[in-house]
């Protein structure tokens, strides 16, 4: 949408170009608003487990044991620092301004004047945000699928086994042990799942 002129245009052509570019457009702004629906619903969901807890300086200091793979990573809560982060910035500052901004891009906020220079700074928040929020998700999403071991089975099943807890989520694990978090939701939350095979 933002640099499909310079790019697409010379390869598609005018004829095939505006129509797909008018269609994009109108898929864009209907799903803008399950967009704004789906942020608030994530921040509702998981706020709670979010705010800075034990281990989470230390885990910044060390990047998640990323240099130091001999001292493993250090423990955590149900989210680890790094998480916390993506959550903050990703979710809630960028997601604001992603959303905000496309409001007042169809000029759906209340009490603006929306003028030239308005729209202007509308699209210069909307696409620095939206594309900060992109590549910070995008490296979320990998590290949940292939930049770490058993990170994916973990979503895809809802629950580890207390290896992969004790590993990666040591505090949590701790809570879990001494009855401060129930084990057990829908399904367990520490059970034994298939150990995937390395690449």
């Amino acid at each position: 949408m933002a640099f499909g002129r310079f790019f697409m245009l010379p390869v598609l052509g005018r004829q095939l170009y505006g129509p797909l570019t008018y269609v994009l457009k109108n898929l864009h702004n209907f799903f803008g608003p399950l967009f704004t629906v789906s942020i608030i619903i994530v921040i509702i969901t998981f706020i709670k487990d979010e705010f800075p807890r034990r281990g989470d300086m230390n885990w910044m200091l060390k990047l998640g044991g990323v240099f130091n793979k001999e001292g493993g990573e250090p423990p955590t809560h149900r989210f680890n620092a790094g998480e916390k982060v993506v959550f903050w910035i990703g979710v809630v500052i960028l997601g604001f301004f992603v959303v905000s901004s496309g409001l007042s891009l169809d000029r759906l906020l209340p009490g603006i004047d929306y003028t030239r220079q308005t729209m202007q700074w509308s699209h210069m928040f909307h696409a620095t945000a939206a594309v900060l929020m992109i590549c910070l998700l995008g490296f979320h999403a990998y590290l949940g699928t292939a930049g770490v071991r058993g990170a994916y089975t973990a979503m895809r099943h809802g629950y580890v086994d207390e290896a992969w807890a004790q590993e990666h989520h040591a505090y949590w694990l701790e809570d879990i042990r001494s009855g401060k978090i129930p084990a057990q939701r829908s399904q367990p939350v520490v059970a034994a799942v298939p150990e995937e095979k390395s690449a």
